[in-house]
């Protein structure tokens, strides 16, 4: 009977935290494929729209390794709940925007809350299920939830528009959001705790300063020019501040980016990738966003079905994952899957304003499966490098990796289609950038330790 009851205990810890993960990612593709909406209603050039994705997803990347050491101080049920109230109540204020300069704010809010949240559902899957074998599977689970919310999320959104207008596409997180907050208290077991670790709030301050530089040197250099004073001023910024995170983090007692960590060649090929799968995906995202629509003229739901192949192919790739892991052991699919990424973005690099979308589709599915066989393990593998009681920080820091890579991603990818119209030539550019970046990753790969423990003790 105790064997039951905690497989039920495990199984709805996996879906509250998957649920977590799913309003996380649903306010990614959703927001993109609103993105003309909301400037057709609250005004803004390509620049505004940026922000409305980026004070997301910068917020997001600049507080997650605060938000995982949060975790192991105080217990990670505790954040994730905390987090998961105040996305919903930041989400209730996007949607009730009256303009950009409230609706920005209230999406960096939604990023804390978010930041709050990835970190602490890895941390408290990892407290969960000790088992690799077992906590691969369970990844693949909770990677496939937020592939569907990827997939629905577009379609979901185009019906949304199309009925009641853009502001419902964040009141939709309300009800889920409430739910999730009951099924993680009711049912997730609290994680250990270290309270002997402290915050590290110089290295956070001056994290948030180079990050925040990088987006907007990448931002304002597609409105500016890539020579104009304040892009280099905030390039020197980032570049500066960078050094100084860098030192900081060398000196603290208690670092939110414990450097330690990266001895391990298997954890820094897995944050490495992570930033590098993300630059290309969510640069993409947010630039063909802008294609369909203003291009192609298609409408919002038009475009989330466009998107729908790609994405839905993301979740059957994500469950594929765990037996391919168990088989091949965990190089082989984050090999695979950057291959398909980069064999995609190379095939469409022929894209014009003339190409059907039939042309596209192989290539968008391409790009689906290599991102949906390549997160699993790539997480697994990385959380299978740390103690456990440091779970947090390290899922901590492969998110704060990732996400920074989608803040680069939607900042540079939409300064290049700024400064061309109609955004065919800086879709190439930032085709061929891909290409090369995920090729990088591709040798990143041979970095990650090749085989399951499983596999090494048959």
């Amino acid at each position: 009977m105790a064997t039951a009851l905690s497989r039920k205990s495990k199984s709805l810890t996996l879906a509250a935290m998957t649920l977590g993960f799913v309003v996380v990612q649903l306010d990614v593709t959703i927001v993109n494929v609103a993105l003309p909406s909301i400037g057709s209603s609250l005004g803004g050039g390509i620049a505004g729209l940026q922000w409305v994705v980026n004070a997301y997803t910068l917020i997001f990347a600049a507080t997650i390794l605060t938000a995982g050491a949060l975790g192991d101080r105080f217990g990670a049920r505790r954040c994730f709940v905390a987090g998961f109230l105040l996305f919903t109540v930041a989400s209730l204020a996007c949607g009730l925007a009256p303009n950009l300069a409230a609706l920005v704010p209230a999406r960096a809010i939604q990023g804390i809350g978010a930041a709050v949240l990835v970190p602490n559902s890895l941390a408290l899957l990892n407290h969960a299920y000790h088992d690799e074998h077992e906590r691969t599977k369970a990844l693949g689970i909770w990677a496939a939830g937020a592939s569907a919310a990827l997939a629905a999320g577009p379609v979901a959104g185009g019906l949304l528009i199309a009925g009641i207008g853009w502001r419902s596409i964040f009141f939709v997180n309300l009800p889920l959001g409430i739910f999730g907050i009951w099924l993680t208290w009711r049912y997730a077991e609290e994680s250990t705790q270290t309270r002997h670790r402290a915050l590290d709030i110089a290295g956070q301050l001056i994290g948030m300063l180079a990050l925040g530089g990088l987006a907007v040197a990448m931002i304002e250099g597609g409105v500016l020019g890539w020579k104009h004073p304040v892009v280099l001023a905030t390039f020197l910024l980032f570049a500066l501040s960078g050094v100084a995170f860098v030192f900081v983090e060398a000196k603290s007692e208690s670092p939110m980016l414990p450097l330690v960590l990266f001895k391990n060649q298997t954890f820094s090929a897995a944050t490495l990738i992570g930033l590098l799968i993300n630059i290309s995906f969510y640069g993409l995202i947010f630039m063909l966003s802008l294609y369909f629509q203003q291009v192609k003229h298609y409408s919002p739901l038009a475009t989330g079905l466009a998107f729908l192949p790609m994405t839905g192919v993301v979740l059957a790739s994500n469950l594929l994952a765990g037996p391919i892991t168990d088989r091949l052991g965990l190089r082989a699919p984050i090999l695979i899957g950057q291959a398909l990424l980069a064999s995609g973005c190379l095939c469409l690099i022929r894209i014009s304003q003339n190409t059907s979308y039939l042309e596209l589709g192989g290539q968008l599915l391409a790009i689906g499966a290599g991102l949906g066989l390549t997160v699993p393990p790539m997480t697994s593998a990385l959380l299978g490098t740390v103690d456990r009681k440091l779970s947090g920080v390290a899922s901590g820091v492969l998110n704060a990796s990732r996400q920074a890579g989608s803040v680069i991603g939607v900042a540079l990818f939409g300064s290049l289609i700024a400064r061309h119209r109609p955004f065919i030539p800086g879709i190439r550019m930032a085709l061929m950038i891909s290409v090369g970046m995920l090729l990088a990753g591709c040798l990143s790969a041979f970095l990650i330790r090749p085989t399951s423990t499983k596999q090494r003790a048959a």
